[in-house]
């Protein structure tokens, strides 16, 4: 039975610990306070059970999450599990790369990479400059002293043996980032092999990738093996769209400006759609995506997690906890799907060969066979989800949230759409053009941009002619600057203790809580999933979805 099955019945392994901590994990930091951090006791219990919840006086996690604002972080060492991973090569040591070569890491902060290959330091040098160097964005000058950073240590987490040599290489005066980018069945693993070997510090962090765990059994498993060794306080668990730039701009957008938040309610938003479409396969993850599907690789942390930004209460203040407290009622809002409930509010899909941007494809079983996975001809694992969600409080009742995601899909494309309603009354006589109600669109990715759709008159002297016309607010012609990677601004929070844009425990559990029940409804109906063509926008199921409500998906930029 593979480890994602929903049946399985594993005993807790919560224990209780205490443990020195540094006081940049218990308080919001200055821009500077985690380097000339010392110990300090264990914080105390967490305020209404919430894991790590401590007031830290109100400094803005902006102070220590903007490009450069903050100055160099303290001295590092990048601990990377998986060093030889795609994610390794195409994300985290580009993105490393990038806050070196603009002064933000100190000069003896170093990069130790972890795999089960036989390299040395020149080896895996040589590695990283053929697959990470095409991943870099803009001048080269200073990969060869990056590259001087890097070292690598044969470690396998299934053996006892190399973790004496990873402890020589480490210096227990800095802060130590341990980035697991590896399965989620391995990070109990490794952090009790950490704790065996002595290589948990104060001054250390833990950073988890998604998915965190495969249901909610085995998220609370997964949180309490990591909490066995690391607090709550040094416990990162990553989800890469909370650190794009257009994530952040939604705060600002709805906090720092008086037009919209009077609008941001059900009076006047009348749905929400939530779009990530990729126009990609599932390439080398073809063992992976099958036992996980859509739903868990994509709608469990991502889209629920842009769901809880469009949808919280202002926070008191912009810190660690205020954020977070407010997304997990959000969550506890969202109204169980369930029953009957899945099947008229849920869509899932498959896609089928076809062609995307001109360029035929084959479908996901072909794919899956191509990468060498097992049962691929008879998989019924989906790669599109819709749903459509509620939010039961006074501020969003009655107002769907739609939410899509897919792979294949026509093009590369992330977006949020609040729809608002009509005006009540036109004054306008027939015939001047149709007045089409108000649109938000917050693009992702890509061309983060914001774009403000309203009615506006045709130039020209020959009568009152009405058209749509967006307000666009692009990123890249604003601002010209490259935009950073969400990685290197997170990498960075990391190291300084700011946990502002990473997942707290009870936050990961309540959403599994939400989303659990569909994948056992999935499971009980067994139906297989709707097929969609490569190149296209899902199945027709997903069309009907949102149609039987009166609305259509947002299709401005053909997905």
């Amino acid at each position: 039975m593979p480890p994602w099955s929903l049946d399985r019945s594993r005993p807790s392994l919560s224990r209780e610990r205490t443990l020195t901590a540094d006081p940049a994990l218990t308080t919001t930091p200055a821009p500077h306070a985690v380097a000339d951090a010392g110990p300090a006791t264990r914080p105390a219990e967490p305020r209404r059970g919430r894991p790590g919840a401590q007031r830290s006086g109100a400094t803005p996690v902006w102070a220590a999450a903007t490009d450069g604002a903050a100055g160099p972080v303290a001295p590092v060492d990048f601990v990377v599990f998986g060093g030889t991973g795609d994610l390794a090569m195409r994300k985290l040591l580009p993105s490393l790369f990038h806050r070196d070569r603009d002064g933000m890491l100190t000069a003896d902060s170093r990069v130790v990479a972890l795999s089960r290959d036989p390299l040395d330091a020149a080896a895996y040098r040589e590695l990283v400059d053929s697959r990470a160097r095409p991943h870099v964005a803009g001048e080269l000058d200073h990969w060869a002293a990056f590259l001087g950073r890097l070292s690598h240590v044969q470690v396998d987490a299934g053996s006892a043996d190399g973790w004496g040599d990873l402890h020589d290489v480490l210096d227990d005066g800095r802060v130590r980032v341990f980035y697991l980018a590896c399965p989620p069945s391995l990070f109990g693993v490794v952090c009790r092999r950490l704790s065996a070997a002595g290589l948990v510090t104060p001054r250390s962090r833990v950073v988890l990738e998604k998915p965190l765990g495969w249901d909610l059994a085995s998220a609370r498993e997964i949180n309490d093996d990591v909490g066995a060794v690391f607090a709550e306080e040094q416990v990162f668990r990553i989800d890469h769209y909370l650190g794009k730039e257009t994530v952040q701009n939604l705060m600002v957008l709805r906090f720092a400006n008086t037009l919209l938040e009077p609008l941001w309610n059900s009076r006047y938003v009348d749905s929400v759609q939530i779009t990530v479409a990729e126009s990609v396969g599932v390439g080398t993850r073809g063992d992976y995506y099958d036992h996980a599907g859509a739903l868990r690789d994509m709608v469990q942390n991502h889209l629920v997690q842009l769901l809880c930004l469009c949808a919280m209460e202002p926070p008191t203040h912009l810190d660690r906890d205020s954020v977070r407290d407010e997304k997990v009622k959000v969550l506890q809002s969202l109204r169980p799907l369930a029953g009957d409930d899945v099947a008229r509010y849920t869509v899932r899909g498959q896609y089928r060969a076809g062609a995307v941007e001109g360029v035929a494809v084959s479908g996901y079983c072909e794919d899956l066979a191509a990468s060498g996975a097992a049962g691929a001809t008879r998989s019924r694992t989906e790669t599109f989800v819709a749903l459509r969600a509620e939010v039961d409080n006074w501020r969003w009742a009655g107002v769907p949230f739609y939410l899509r995601t897919g792979k294949r899909m026509a093009s590369k494309t992330s977006e949020i759409v609040i729809q608002f309603r009509p005006v009540p009354h036109s004054i306008f006589p027939a015939g001047v053009g149709a007045i089409e109600p108000n649109r938000l669109v917050i693009r992702l990715q890509p061309d983060e941009s914001v774009r403000l759709h309203m009615m506006a008159k045709e130039p020209g002297p020959g009568g009152l002619q009405l058209r749509p016309a967006p307000l666009n607010l692009s990123f890249a012609e604003t601002f010209r600057r490259r935009s950073a990677d969400a990685y290197e601004r997170l990498l960075l929070d990391v190291v300084r203790g700011n946990p502002t844009l990473f997942m707290r425990r009870d936050e990961v559990e309540t959403a599994w809580e939400w989303t659990e029940p569909v994948l056992r409804a999935w499971a009980a109906t067994g139906d297989a999933p709707k097929p969609y063509p490569a190149g296209t926008t899902g199945p027709a199921a997903a069309i009907a979805l949102i149609e039987r409500d009166g609305r259509t998906w947002h299709e401005e930029h053909e997905l």
